[in-house]
């Protein structure tokens, strides 16, 4: 028992020590970062060290009077006088310029820098001198007339490309204009002027001249760096800029360089599925002109099919592009995907409705261009049938779009199409009183069915008794016809025959309507004789 007890007890110990050593580098690195504890010293824009700090010193403030002393011994040392000692110090060890205390050497910097005390002190000394040489060798006569030629050198260049600038900037507007213009004549041909040439041109010719304007301003900043950063009064002041404006340019450039077996594999992705589109569209433009056939392939069934195999192609290479995509692995694009992807799938509802309805309608066989079709009380000939709307003519001459999801759900009546080869039955009714005998009115009925052009006498025509209503017998005529496409003017012409042939043998077409109780009842007076008047058949 004891023993286990000790075993634990050591266990618990060791892991407590593990974490006080794990906690230890976090800890120090905690305090690294901690301005109070490490600085630079810069001189000119130059780090020359890096020195320890305490609570009641920090590093920063530390640092900062190491580089007023220096530049103060710069500036006052003779240009050819300068000694660099070292003696031991109250708090380390000293630097002296010139007999001028300039710098400390303490235990904690040599412990931090891990080497003895005096090497560290003899290493600061030399940066200190080599620091003022550069100090004093920057502001001296000939290097300020190099930094003013420089600066007149730069100026000149400027205002050379300012001068192009301004000079040629309304040139290269209508120089792009002008091919503006001419490239996108096919573009408002393309689209039947929903973008039109004009319009597109304006904001080519916007945006090239925003990007001019942008190229200028970035000249002129790194111009104004160049001329500060050739005099050492305004070095650091170049530095800065250049910092702000060069740091990000690299790192957009880093960042394009890291990319780029990416943007390569993107580049293969887009180049393998353009190439496939490619070759199924000269693979369905053969179809088309008929090199060769697909059997029960129909030929309206060409467009489609691309349409949806060139859909699929693109879904599919961008499946496989998305790894490759710059950020696609951070949670903000992730986020955004989702984001489009709910939008999207909240938001097209309808529209994917009518694209599924659209298949069906295309591949169903059930319409096809040229067919005289019926949608509720829409009636004309099929003109376009698109993955979203169906496009009819109308007998009145209208073009009237029928969304898909509607067509494939309503009834569609398909006057073209034929069942049999008898064609469609044309039908009519007409109500005629009891007075009239039944035979007559049968035989009329025909005799007008006879007469209209486009119905078939074979299958012969005949009438049904539809209704034995209050005042008349309602008659229903029925004839075949195979010009579904001429239903309407095939019936109007049935309505004429009919009123010419009940008017040619003095029967009156009634309307089933109350007007009076006559004294004589209305019923026949004799029976028919079996002849009509102007009858096809007596005249044959």
């Amino acid at each position: 028992m004891k023993t286990l007890v000790y075993a634990l007890v050591i266990v618990i110990l060791g892991a407590v020590s593990a974490l006080a050593q794990a906690d230890t580098p976090s800890s120090e690195a905690k305090l690294r970062n901690d301005p109070s504890f490490l600085a630079p010293v810069i001189v000119d824009g130059d780090e020359l060290f890096v020195i320890r700090g305490s609570t009641a010193l920090p590093a920063a403030k530390r640092a900062e009077r190491i580089q007023d002393r220096i530049v103060a011994a710069a500036e006052t040392v003779a240009s050819d006088a300068l000694e660099i000692t070292i003696r031991g110090g109250e708090f380390g060890e000293d630097i002296l310029v010139n007999g001028k205390m300039v710098s400390v050497t303490t235990a904690a910097d040599a412990e931090y820098e891990q080497m003895e005390i005096d090497v560290l002190a003899g290493l600061q000394a030399q940066a200190i001198e080599a620091a003022i040489l550069k100090y004093r060798e920057n502001r001296s006569q000939s290097a300020r007339i190099d930094s003013a030629l420089s600066a007149v050198a730069w100026s000149a260049g400027f205002l050379i490309v300012s001068y192009l600038f301004f000079t040629r900037r309304r040139k290269v507007s209508g120089f792009v204009e002008k091919l503006a213009r001419k490239r996108t004549a096919q573009v408002e041909a393309a689209t039947k002027s929903i973008l039109q040439r004009k319009a597109l041109t304006s904001l080519i010719n916007f945006f090239v001249m925003i990007f001019m304007w942008a190229c200028y301003l970035i000249l002129f900043y790194y111009y104004l760096s160049f001329v500060l950063l050739a005099f050492a009064e305004t070095r650091p002041v170049a530095e800065l800029l250049l910092k702000y404006v060069s740091e990000p340019l690299l790192g957009v450039v880093r960042a394009i360089v890291g990319y780029l077996p990416n943007l390569i594999m993107l580049g293969i992705i887009a180049l393998i599925a353009r190439y496939l589109i490619q070759g199924i569209g000269i693979f369905f433009d053969n179809l088309e002109q008929g090199v060769f056939e697909i059997a029960d392939f129909e030929k309206h069934w060409i467009g489609p099919t691309f349409f949806l195999t060139k859909i699929l192609i693109i879904v599919i290479a961008l499946v496989f592009a998305y790894p490759y995509i710059p950020g696609s692995d951070s949670r903000a694009f992730q986020g955004l995907t989702i984001l489009a992807g709910v939008m999207v799938s909240l938001g097209s509802n309808t529209v994917v409705s009518n694209m599924m309805a659209g298949l069906f309608v295309i591949y169903r066989r059930s319409t096809n261009v040229g067919d005289r079709i019926q949608v509720g009380d829409k009636t004309g000939d099929v003109v376009e049938i698109k993955l979203m709307e169906t496009v009819i003519k109308s007998i009145k001459n209208e073009m009237i779009s029928i969304p898909n999801a509607q067509l494939l759900n309503s009834e569609v009546v398909n006057f073209s199409r034929k069942v049999d080869g008898r064609g469609i039955l044309v039908h009519t009714t007409v109500g005629i009183g009891y007075e009239e005998p039944p035979k007559k009115i049968k035989a009329m009925l025909i005799e007008a069915a006879h007469r209209t052009q486009g119905l078939k006498k074979n299958p012969a025509p005949f009438v049904l008794w539809t209704q034995l209503a209050d005042y008349a017998i309602n008659y229903e005529v029925n004839a075949f016809t195979s010009r579904g496409s001429s239903l309407p003017k095939i019936r109007s012409d049935l309505h004429e025959n009919i009123v010419d042939v009940f008017n040619e043998n003095g029967t009156q077409i009634m309307t089933p309507s109350y007007i009076s109780d006559p004294e004589v009842p209305k019923i026949p007076e004799a029976p028919w004789d079996g002849k009509l008047a102007h009858s096809s058949a007596n005249q044959a």
